[in-house]
Parts: structure tokens; C-alpha cells; sequence
């Protein structure tokens, strides 16, 4: 929760580098790659956000993984923050892999692979587990936009619901409420009543306030605790991505923020699940993951046991766990990939 006003200061110059093209995926890890990758020690390149476009209207499943080889001085933050991931995706998706030490050479998996959240496909759409954002464009309804995010820490959780963006702010000042301001003090943090704008300040360069009091979606003076709920309740973004997202958003923006720690999305004839379980009161019953209504769909033959390994290995990565297909068609399709 923050406080901002106007002010300036001047852009900083950043270095451009272009992340590898996304396709439309097939099965889950069939259309993998391995890359190099050239990341220095500390660089912190300014990349493009993953965008996306559907085949088909009908889908709800985009991207594909892929992987990269580590260099000596990269670490798995490093790797993800070129490509629009947090600490959650790529701790998640390389369980075998240090986080601070990949090593040279390491095979990191890139999880750009996703199930579209279950909600109209407008302005923007935050899943709290999975601490990511989609942006829908208006002009382009089967396009997506995808951004990693961090999101409130117990005791400050982001809000769910429908909301608006009601008002933007480029170079924003932050005005620490009371509350903050306090809980820094007693850490022997004192905070100032007003942070300027720069790159001290916790806003980051954007910031686009939500129709519900107190709330913003913002950049961030700390990138590395992108994928991790760390914040006051705000949204942060790494500051490349807001600085994309921000020009391309108007006021009046439908924001919805929902909670969907399991995803049920259709690529072509096949069903996935993604899991995001990110509190052990949600963990449910495999058969109760996937409504009746989906199961008995016509013609889709559902991989139960898929289902279990997916609950109970919580990846965050979808997992085929159906298709339409018949039998001789999957045969078919194994053996090309």
C-alpha cells in the first residue's frame, strides 16, 4: 500500500537485448531447445515481455520451454529475469539447479509455458499463485502479454476482485504510510516522509494506481524479489516490463485479480493442468481439481493418474493430463517428437 505524487528525474540508459521467439507449444517440453546464453555478472538487461498469439481462439494454453546452458557468473535470477520470469518459476522449474551457483555449462530449464487464467480475456489479469500478470490488448484479442510480479506477504495480501486503473505516474514520489514507516523504524530503517523519485525509490520509474484505495501496480528498486510476496499488498513488476506495459495501458483499465492455484486449459485437443499451490489448505483431491464438467466432455479420455503427479509434484509447469485424441493419434504424435 503507497502513497505517490509527480515528479522527474532523468531516464537511465539501458543496454536492449531480445529474449528467443516463442512458438506455440505441443506437448509439454516436445518442442524444447537448448540455448547459450550470454549473461555477465550483475548485467541486468532490459528485455521485452513475452507476448503471445493464440492459434486458435479456443485455446487457453501458450508458450513453450525451452533451455538455456548457464554461464560461469550467471545465477538462475540472472537467467530469469531476461526471460520475464521470477524466483518462483525458476526455483520451481530447476529443482536440481542452484539458485545462486548454476555452475557453467548447467541446463536450466525456462518455464515460459502457461495456462491462461480462468476469466474474460481483458485488460489486465493477475493470478496471485502463480505471481504473474497478463495483459490482453485490447486491439488484439488473441494476443497476451505475460510478466512475472511480486505480490503482498502475509499480513498484506493483495486484494482480489475487480478493479480499474484510475490513475498513472511516470517518475512517482512514495509517501510511506504510517504503518510502514513504523515497521521500518523498528528495524532501525528510518524512512523519510517523502522518497523522491529515483533510483532509490522502491516505485521504481512507473506506477499505475488501482480504483481500490491504497493499491498500485509499480516497478521496483529491488528486481531479484520478482516471484516472491514480499510487497505491502502492492503489485511490483521488474522495471523493464512496467516500462513496456505502461505507454500501452490507459486509465480505466480493467484490472481482475483472482486466486487460481489450478488451471485447466485446452492446446488443440489436449487438456493441461497447472499447479500452483502456493498454501497447503488449498491442496485438493486429484479428482477434485478437474470439474465434472470438464472430465465428461465429449470424446476426452483423462489421464487420472496425471492429475495426481501434477497435485502432488506442484511444479507450476502445465502437465498433459487428457485429450481428445484417440489412441493412434497420441501413438503418432510421441513418435514425431
Amino acid at each position: 500500500m503507497n502513497n505517490l505524487n509527480i515528479n522527474k528525474h532523468t531516464d537511465r540508459d539501458r543496454p536492449r537485448a531480445t529474449a528467443p521467439a516463442r512458438t506455440r507449444g505441443g506437448r509439454w517440453l516436445a518442442g524444447a531447445a537448448v540455448l547459450g546464453l550470454g549473461l555477465g555478472h550483475g548485467w541486468a538487461p532490459a528485455v521485452q515481455a513475452d507476448t503471445f498469439r493464440l492459434a486458435h481462439p479456443g485455446d487457453s494454453v501458450i508458450g513453450v520451454p525451452f533451455y538455456v546452458k548457464s554461464r560461469n557468473h550467471d545465477t538462475l535470477l540472472d537467467i530469469g529475469r531476461q526471460n520475464q520470469l521470477g524466483y518462483q518459476d525458476m526455483d520451481q522449474a530447476n529443482p536440481k539447479v542452484d539458485i545462486w551457483v548454476p555452475g557453467d555449462g548447467s541446463d536450466v530449464l525456462i518455464p515460459t509455458f502457461f495456462v491462461l487464467p480462468n476469466t474474460p480475456r481483458r485488460g489486465l489479469v493477475l493470478n496471485r499463485p502463480e505471481m504473474r500478470l497478463y495483459y490482453y490488448p485490447p486491439d488484439n484479442p488473441n494476443e497476451i502479454q505475460s510478466y512475472p510480479i511480486s505480490i503482498g506477504r502475509e499480513g498484506w495480501s493483495t486484494p482480489l476482485g475487480t478493479f480499474s486503473i484510475t490513475k498513472k505516474v511516470k517518475d512517482p514520489t512514495w509517501t510511506p504510510p504510517a504503518s510502514i514507516r513504523a515497521e521500518h523504524a523498528a528495524s532501525g530503517d528510518i524512512l523519510p516522509a517523502v522518497v523522491p523519485a529515483g533510483p532509490d525509490n522502491p516505485l521504481g520509474q512507473f506506477a499505475m494506481r488501482l480504483s481500490v484505495p491504497g493499491y498500485l501496480i509499480h516497478g521496483t528498486n529491488k528486481p531479484w524479489g520478482l516471484g516472491m510476496q514480499v510487497s505491502h499488498g502492492c503489485i511490483r513488476m521488474n522495471n523493464e516490463g512496467i516500462e513496456e506495459l505502461f505507454p500501452q495501458v490507459s486509465e480505466g483499465t480493467v484490472v481482475t485479480i483472482v486466486d487460481q492455484p489450478y488451471k485447466l486449459g485446452w492446446l488443440g485437443n489436449d487438456l493441461y493442468l497447472e499447479v500452483h499451490i502456493d498454501n497447503e489448505s488449498k491442496r485438493k483431491a486429484a479428482r477434485s481439481v478437474v470439474p465434472e464438467s470438464v472430465a465428461n466432455a465429449d470424446g476426452l479420455t483423462m489421464d487420472w493418474q496425471a492429475v495426481e503427479r501434477a497435485v502432488k509434484e506442484n511444479t507450476g509447469l502445465p502437465q498433459l493430463v487428457g485429450s481428445r485424441r484417440s489412441s493412434a493419434d497420441r501413438l503418432h504424435l510421441d513418435m514425431i517428437f
